[in-house]
């Protein structure tokens, strides 16, 4: 008797939260969340995590590292809905007060392998100088109630934001069933840069 052909395909990731640059802030964590479609439902690991506080490095890159773990793995019927990770990373500010410094996302690399991304960050800004003032006296800064709607386009268009620092992050990506459902990833993508695709030819 023939094998049933499967009805979905697997996206396992695991990797790490690395580093980030913010040169003019220490003392650093990261949140992280995964963004994705209705079609795609979590079946292992963890979906959101939180990092310990990481101080800057003495040497001349004054680099924040982490290497926050992660791991999860997704299930879906097809790939609309591809999977984002929703970093955002909080420090104190002068009164001592847990600030944002700066969110961020980016799509799970669609090919399997391991991949690289550097992630520039950024943060809400207040409209007028008196606010600006205020916030920063009462130690609320603008902030995203819900830091998911970084992955997302609508309302974007009339957020005031400043750019404020990177994130890297480390992929290891490994896909099942993608081929048999007709979906092809393209060639394994090692140096986190994506390439020109080479003819594949027709699946079968």
């Amino acid at each position: 008797m023939a094998a049933a052909s499967p009805s979905v395909f697997l996206l396992m990731i695991t990797g790490q939260v690395e580093s980030a640059q913010f040169p003019e802030y220490d003392d650093l964590y990261c949140k992280y969340c995964f963004v994705y479609g209705q079609d795609w439902a979590p079946t292992a690991g963890l979906e959101e995590g939180i990092s310990q506080i990481a101080s800057k490095s003495q040497d001349v890159r004054q680099a924040l590292v982490w290497n926050f773990p992660i791991d999860v793995t997704f299930k879906s019927t097809n790939p609309y809905g591809w999977p984002q990770i929703v970093l955002s990373v909080y420090g104190p500010d002068v009164f001592g007060n847990d600030v944002v410094r700066g969110y961020g996302a980016v799509h799970v690399p669609l090919s399997p392998g391991r991949h690289k991304r550097t992630i520039p960050m950024f943060v809400p800004e207040s409209t007028s100088t008196l606010q600006k003032f205020t916030s920063w006296f009462m130690g609320r800064r603008p902030e995203y109630t819900d830091p998911k709607v970084v992955a997302q386009g609508e309302g974007r268009e009339v957020t005031r934001v400043r750019s404020q620092g990177f994130v890297t992050l480390l992929f290891n990506v490994v896909t099942k069933d993608m081929k048999k459902l007709g979906y092809d990833t393209g060639p394994v993508d090692t140096q986190g840069v994506l390439g020109p695709s080479l003819p594949q030819g027709n699946p079968q």
